[in-house]
């Protein structure tokens, strides 16, 4: 048992043989993808940023690279800033010949404005403010003034008196509020320390009209990600007067606005009402009367991005529906849409246009790329870019939408792929891999990465499933509320009702079902590990909820659980959500438990990880605890990544495939892997 992990963990062949062009565990860390697009005025080119991982034992500690592009209609790709640098807020001069972006590049102790001229030439640095990063800024549509949200400078005497100790910091209480300003950028001396407007509260997101003389503004109470999801709140700031002069009623969480190109209208992307869990429904509101209706009532599915046309009042947009997503656009005084690439060729997100309106560009996934730069003209999509050609070479398993009727009637549906040489009337064992949230939803495009097996798992012989159980998005608000007020309820019946779904086909070994999931995929994940432990023959939770009671006394979003999970609060019954608790049925569990949590996680507590731990390791039950020192809810370095990707992998294989009844080793020999690579680049 030894010599097989011990194999693993370097990276070598497991004991189940994998095919030289599948994908493996050592491929995950040199995926990369495209981060943002953005299309010139123009319509000929299309700037996007690329995210690229650090060298496995090479490269320093810390997050992907995100470098910036240039591509043409014809695919002809030309880098402009790379290596190692985080480019991002790309956007285009009206003249399309300028590339605007923020960085920190050469010596910027803050991130800073710079444009770079398309035909050639350096990146110049445009504005910094002094003593504080600019957090993000909108180009005025005449290209003479810019909108910038910053944090405030910190005072010089904060950093002395930290020096000397005194540090004492009173919870959620003296925070400072992001503000707005607004910068002549004929006038710009660098560094800048500008007046910030009249705008309360925190400023978390700004919009220019077409004409330049208002602004869409969107506040939050305070800096508190409760707030943000919570009481958000979209103004209509005049320029002229310094004043706001509307604002606009939404319940509930509240994403994207934008107005017209004739001011008349604001598209606004937000939630049905405060117990609506997703920002998927598309509002329009009128600047003359401030009045909000929902543009497309009883939608079925979920609006993740919009675009107004340059030249008429036409509003184009991308939508989730089930596990495909469409591109549409739909006119102001109707509530039918046009679609203008239909389900099933992509799966599509951050949309943009050009001034003729003749030229969306796009990022989109598939079943076998992950996100890449699309075009869509008329109704015809070309994709623009390939960021990882090796995969070109790779086999690629089976990858469809299944659906089935949950115990009690419901249609459910969720994403299977299936074995790589996948020989019907062979059992295979299953990895199912459960989405956080809940409300999200896993799509039928790219679905592998470090802490979910995909393709990864698919060619070491597993039948992987993604379940969009009930509470996922894509299927209209209903749907998304069915968990609430039930949690670990209905929602994880249907796991298992997925589960008993593949065993049924004849695809999966009942005896060989192994779970995992992130947050409350992780959640999920412990709970089929004590409560459901029957039906799961290995789990491996990440950053996941263990108690519910002292979940919300622990996190960053109570109220949020409160609106759109719970719908209660502890102590209206504190048996029932410690009875909706892992830790209350931990002493059951006869499942091998593989814990991982990022140590400075805001969302879900770390101690949220310890505590079933200790219950289970108390009772004598085969439990394992990793903690990721600088990771949050979620790993987001590449070693980080990696070492997660193994341990995950290895769990599931010693008790899924080798049939083992004793817990892996724990170590992972990240030495000697770094030894292979300062040999290999010395020779």
């Amino acid at each position: 048992m030894l010599k097989t992990s011990l194999a693993l963990a370097i990276g070598l062949s497991s004991s189940l043989a994998v095919a030289a062009t599948s994908l493996t565990v050592e491929d995950i860390p040199k995926i990369q993808s495209v981060l943002q697009t953005s299309i010139s005025p123009d319509g000929d080119t299309v700037a996007f940023t690329r995210s690229v991982p650090r060298e496995l034992y090479v490269a320093e500690n810390g997050s992907n690279y995100s470098e910036l592009y240039v591509v043409d209609d014809k695919g002809v790709e030309r880098p402009f800033i790379t290596g190692s640098v985080s480019i991002k807020s790309i956007q285009w001069s009206n003249d399309s010949k300028t590339i605007y972006f923020l960085a920190k590049l050469k010596d910027d102790k803050f991130t800073a404005l710079y444009q770079i001229p398309v035909d050639g030439g350096q990146a110049q640095k445009v504005l910094s403010l002094k003593d504080t990063s600019i957090s993000s800024y909108q180009l005025s549509p005449n290209n003479k003034q810019l909108a910038i949200l910053a944090m405030p400078a910190a005072d010089k005497s904060e950093k002395e008196l930290k020096k000397l100790g005194f540090m004492a910091e009173v919870y959620e209480l003296g925070l400072k509020d992001k503000q707005l300003f607004i910068v002549d950028l004929a006038k710009a001396d660098l560094p800048l320390t500008p007046q910030a407007l009249n705008v309360a509260n925190y400023v978390s997101d700004v919009n220019w009209a077409a004409q330049g003389d208002k602004l869409l503004v969107k506040t939050q109470p305070t800096a508190l990600i409760d707030d943000k999801y919570t009481k958000s709140q979209w103004h209509l700031f005049d320029i002229a007067t310094n004043q706001v002069t509307m604002s606009f009623a939404t319940e509930g969480k509240l994403d994207g606005a934008e107005l017209s190109h004739d001011g008349r209208y604001i598209a606004i992307l937000g939630a049905e009402d405060k117990h609506d869990p997703a920002t998927g429904r598309l509002f329009l509101a009128d600047t003359k009367t401030g009045e909000v209706t929902d543009w497309l009532p009883d939608f079925m599915g979920h609006i993740v991005d919009f675009e107004w046309s340059n030249k008429r009042n036409t509003l184009n947009f991308i939508a989730n529906v089930g596990t495909q997503s469409f591109v549409a656009s739909i006119k102001t005084g109707s509530n039918k849409y046009k679609k203008l690439i239909k389900e099933g060729q992509f799966i599509a997100s951050n949309l943009s246009i050009s001034d003729s309106d003749k030229t969306l560009a796009l990022r989109a996934n598939t079943a076998k790329h992950p996100n890449e730069v699309f075009i869509v003209r008329g109704s015809k999509a070309q994709r623009l870019t390939d960021s990882n050609n090796w995969l070109n070479d790779k086999r690629f398993a089976k990858q469809e939408t299944i659906s089935l009727k949950a115990r009690d009637g419901v249609e459910i549906d969720g994403v299977l792929v299936y074995p790589l040489d996948y020989n019907e009337g062979t059992r295979y064992p299953l990895i199912m891999s459960v989405h956080g949230g809940p409300e999200s939803h896993d799509k039928d495009g790219w679905l592998t990465n470090y802490s979910r097996p995909g393709q990864m798992g698919a060619a070491r012989g597993y039948a992987v499933f993604y379940p969009n159980y009930r509470g996922s998005t894509g299927k209209g608000v209903g749907y998304s509320k069915l968990g609430q007020n039930d949690y670990a309820g209905k929602e994880f019946d249907d796991l298992v009702d997925f589960k008993d779904h593949l065993v049924e086909m004849g695809l999966v070994d009942a005896k060989r079902v192994g779970i995992t999931g992130g947050s409350y995929g992780g959640y999920a994940s412990a709970w089929g590990a004590t409560k459901l432990t029957e039906h799961f023959a290995a789990s491996v939770m990440f950053v996941g909820v263990t108690n519910q009671l002292s979940k919300f006394g622990t996190t960053d979003i109570s109220n949020e659980m409160n609106l759109v999970h719970a719908r209660s609060y502890p102590w209206d019954k504190w048996q029932w959500y410690l009875e909706r608790s892992p830790i209350y049925w931990a002493g059951q569990s006869k499942t091998p438990l593989l814990i991982m949590h990022g140590k400075d996680d805001p969302r879900v507590h770390p101690a949220q990880s310890m505590e079933l731990y200790r219950y289970m390791k108390v009772q004598g039950k085969d439990v394992r605890l990793v903690y990721y020192p600088g990771e949050g809810h979620g790993n987001r370095k590449v070693a980080a990544q990696y070492d997660y990707s193994l341990r995950l992998m290895r769990w599931m294989d010693n008790y899924l495939i080798d049939g083992n009844k004793d817990m892996p080793a724990f170590e992972i020999d990240h030495a000697a892997k770094l030894k292979a690579v300062k040999d290999a680049n010395k020779s």
